[in-house]
């Protein structure tokens, strides 16, 4: 059986860190979905920069639609939209079947919003209202401005990613968003089934710490910071307030570990996709993880549901002088401007390939 095959038995869902033009007419996602049980995708500003830096998949489209006079992010979102509303049709099976668990494809506002609540919750209102399409999540990053933002277009009835989380502490603070919007709505009579994910990235605490923390303690933060927040995630599923939102027909927020490529090339290239096997929740990954998890992956253990060891390991990172409330923070700030640069560098692209493909 394959890797990918056994987390999907697990009950953990397999969705692709990707989204190209060339994956979808080459029948490369088609075939990651009959093969490799990918049941939902993500994709993001770098994401999309470099699939239209990189490949000319876009250039009819773009030459097209700019003579008709579209630029910037107008043109950028026509192009998404086609992208995503596409793979969204070949995910819309597996949406239907697991009554809206699964079959997501993901759209991220624009990175510039990042600290703009209300610029934030108009986007995710157009964007939801342009798209037209039921499994289609809406990416709003989870910072101090992005919460209410987030609460705000739940209550709305809008699918959002809550995405940027790094630590546990941010988590609980998106899932109290969550929650107060379905609240929200459960005040005013509304359907309570509105689907959210919470996406904590891994891989960019084992890169921040990797030259100050001895060896042992190398590639091992990242999944002290997931186990410390599937710990919290499971407490809040068995909690009285979440069971009553359950109880009115509230739909889970499913943890979504993101950013779980192996950076440092002396670890296992499937490390972070093993060790976060747990039920319950998603795996986002990059197409050479994925391929690597089919080919060499194995299902050892489960997530333990208390957290394990997690504290002391992350004292032994504080005695190390790391001081992980601080790098949270951090780490959100800058995975914010590093999105907000590619973003700015995918616009730039465009402007320029819109003007040498007149």
């Amino acid at each position: 059986m394959k890797g990918t095959q056994a987390l999907h038995d697990l009950g953990q869902s397999l969705w692709l860190d990707n989204i190209t033009r060339g994956l979808l007419t080459s029948g490369t996602l088609k075939k990651y979905i009959r093969d490799l049980s990918i049941t939902g995708l993500t994709s993001n500003p770098t994401i999309f920069d470099n699939a239209i830096k990189d490949t000319n998949f876009y250039d009819a489209a773009i030459h097209q639609k700019a003579a008709a006079g579209q630029i910037g992010e107008e043109l950028f979102y026509e192009l998404a939209l086609a992208d995503l509303t596409r793979a969204a049709k070949l995910f819309r099976p597996i949406h239907d079947a697991t009554l809206g668990v699964d079959g997501w494809v993901s759209l991220e506002i624009s990175p510039l919003l990042a600290d703009d609540t209300v610029g934030s919750m108009v986007a995710a209102a157009q964007l939801h209202e342009s798209a037209s399409s039921s499994n289609l999540f809406i990416k709003i990053p989870g910072t101090a401005a992005g919460l209410p933002a987030i609460e705000e277009s739940i209550f709305h009835g809008i699918p959002v990613n809550v995405t940027l989380l790094f630590s546990r502490e941010q988590y609980v603070a998106a899932a109290e968003s969550y929650m107060r919007g379905i609240e929200r709505r459960i005040a005013a009579g509304l359907d309570p089934k509105v689907a959210s994910v919470a996406s904590i990235f891994i891989s960019r605490w084992d890169v921040a710490v990797q030259d100050k923390v001895p060896e042992h303690l190398r590639n091992r933060l990242g999944l002290a910071i997931a186990r410390r927040t599937y710990k919290s995630y499971c407490e809040l599923l068995s909690s009285t307030r979440w069971k009553e939102l359950s109880d009115a027909g509230a739909q889970i927020q499913r943890l979504l570990w993101a950013s779980t490529g192996t950076k440092d090339p002396k670890a296992s290239d499937t490390l972070y996709v093993e060790s976060l096997a747990a039920p319950n929740t998603i795996n986002t990954m990059p197409e050479k993880t994925l391929h690597a998890f089919a080919k060499h992956g194995r299902v050892k253990e489960v997530m333990p549901l208390d957290g394990g060891d997690t504290e002391e390991m992350l004292n032994a990172f504080e005695y190390e002088g790391v001081n992980v409330a601080e790098l949270a923070i951090k780490l959100q700030r800058e995975g914010a401007q590093s999105f907000a640069k590619s973003w700015k560098e995918m616009l730039d692209c465009l402007a320029n390939k819109s003007v040498a493909l007149k």
